[in-house]
């Protein structure tokens, strides 16, 4: 269980292991991004991840324990959402993700107020359909479509 909330012990990272849990995120758009099973499978890190995220916290003792990055990984899929699998659309999804789960404006950060694994998972969430929006305005902006 530990292995899934840690992004694949990914969130164990000593530098950065939010940073760390997105690029984990990355490397699975890599794989999905032109699957048709793409949706069912961020739904699926998203719902699965809420009962994991909780569970994890009570074993590391610490709400949104650092080492939990299933939530990043969420992110990152919803961010990456249509963006087509070149380096600028997905560079420009991965930072622009990273800023919003930092920055958590207006609603993510109430997000974050959520109990257990909700309030782990649901601000990765928002903070990656804020990222989602501005990626796909910058995407068709600079015409980098498919």
């Amino acid at each position: 269980m530990l292995f899934f909330a840690t992004g694949f012990f990914s969130g164990y990272s000593p530098w950065a292991p939010g940073t760390a849990g997105s690029l984990v995120g990355v490397l699975v758009f890599c794989f999905i991004h032109d699957s048709p099973y793409y949706l069912p499978i961020t739904l699926a890190v998203i719902l699965v991840g809420i009962p994991i995220a909780g569970r994890a916290e009570r074993i590391l003792g610490q709400k949104d324990a650092k080492q939990i990055v299933i939530d990043e990984v969420a992110g990152q899929l919803v961010a990456l959402y249509l963006a087509p699998l070149a380096l600028l659309p997905v560079a420009c999804g991965f930072l622009l993700f990273r800023l919003f789960d930092i920055w958590k404006p207006g609603p993510v950060g109430r997000l974050e107020k959520l109990p257990g694994g909700y309030g782990v998972m649901m601000d990765d969430v928002g903070a990656g359909i804020f990222a989602l929006v501005f990626c796909q305005i910058i995407i068709y902006s600079l015409h980098w479509v498919r």
